[in-house]
């Protein structure tokens, strides 16, 4: 079938083709993939995403995530303790250097002397709850607030800007709490003769509220720092922070042993770390000295729901912006 266009061109009036209809087959054919097709999508669940599904489903990426970095996230929680744990209840006992620790130093009046790992094996722990809880956290954070902005895929989840706060708490806190147990290994089996770890567990249920209520803190200040701190000086991290709340934090003697100075053992008592240490120290190892569990369960949870509630809104205000 053709046409003439009623206005002519150079060389007359222009003709157009209309196309060819179909072959009856073919038109056939179409139509019933069409049909086909709208059957599916009219038949299809229609999705009904929640927040505890959401929820889910991000955790399951961050489980993904962490599979694949699992090589380099396995020697960056041993490498530091294992170090330590060598060089002093190994190496120093060895050399005829000081590998015991005497607990009436700890507590005046106590009797006996108590192995530098059995003083180190919590400490070591609440070590590495805070260094995983912040690095698993903050890092991560640093990347995605960059100039790529990967945060924004996940700020598009259909739950409120909170949940996906709570997400990042969450994952860094699974990460604190397995690095911790990667310490119980090491500090048991890499010491020198004469010096093995007195330690047992007195009560289960308190040790597990301690590690989670520990690893939740370490992860939300991660989140804290990841959502104050430039980018460009995030070397302050380990000079301002990470050193000093490690040597101060009653990792490598107990908070008693501080008696002898009176105003360093006030003033550690500001650095959350040695709650971590003096809780583990308590279950662990009850025969040293230690906090009353009062003021580490308040300090351990509390601290939690407060800078957890802290990192939320600077977390929420720094993807808005």
């Amino acid at each position: 079938m053709t046409t003439t266009s009623g206005a002519p061109g150079p060389a007359g009036p222009q003709t157009r083709t209309a196309p060819a209809p179909p072959p009856p087959g073919v038109a056939a054919a179409h139509g019933a993939a069409a049909t086909g097709t709208a059957a599916i999508i009219s038949g299809a669940v229609l999705p009904h995403p929640t927040m505890v599904r959401t929820f889910l489903a991000m955790m399951a990426r961050e489980f993904r995530v962490m599979g694949r970095n699992l090589p380099s996230t396995f020697v960056r929680s041993v490498m530091q303790p294992l170090l330590w744990v060598f060089v002093f209840t190994y190496v120093l006992p060895k050399i005829g250097a000081a590998g015991v620790f005497e607990a009436g130093a700890a507590r005046p009046g106590a009797a006996g002397a108590t192995t530098f790992s059995t003083i180190l094996l919590p400490g070591l722990m609440a070590s590495m709850l805070l260094m995983q809880g912040i690095m698993a956290t903050t890092f991560p954070l640093v990347m995605e607030f960059s100039w790529q902005r990967t945060i924004e895929d996940r700020a598009l989840a259909p739950v409120p800007l909170g949940v996906l706060a709570l997400q990042k708490i969450v994952a860094g806190a699974v990460q604190a709490f397995l690095g911790a147990l990667i310490v119980i290994p090491i500090v048991l089996y890499v010491h020198a003769a004469g010096q093995t770890p007195h330690a047992h567990v007195t009560n289960w249920a308190l040790l597990a509220l301690i590690l989670v209520a520990a690893s939740m803190l370490t992860a939300a200040l991660g989140l804290l720092l990841g959502t104050l701190m430039d980018p460009r000086k995030m070397q302050m991290l380990f000079a301002v922070i990470l050193l000093p709340a490690t040597m101060l934090g009653c990792v490598y003697y107990p908070w008693s042993a501080l008696h002898q100075i009176r105003w360093l053992q006030v003033a550690v008592l500001f650095n959350p770390m040695v709650y971590m240490s003096e809780g583990l120290r308590a279950v662990l190892t009850p025969g040293v000295g230690h906090l009353a569990m009062w003021a580490i369960l308040l300090m351990l949870v509390g601290g939690a729901v407060l800078i957890g509630y802290l990192g939320t809104r600077t977390f929420r205000r720094r993807v808005l912006n």
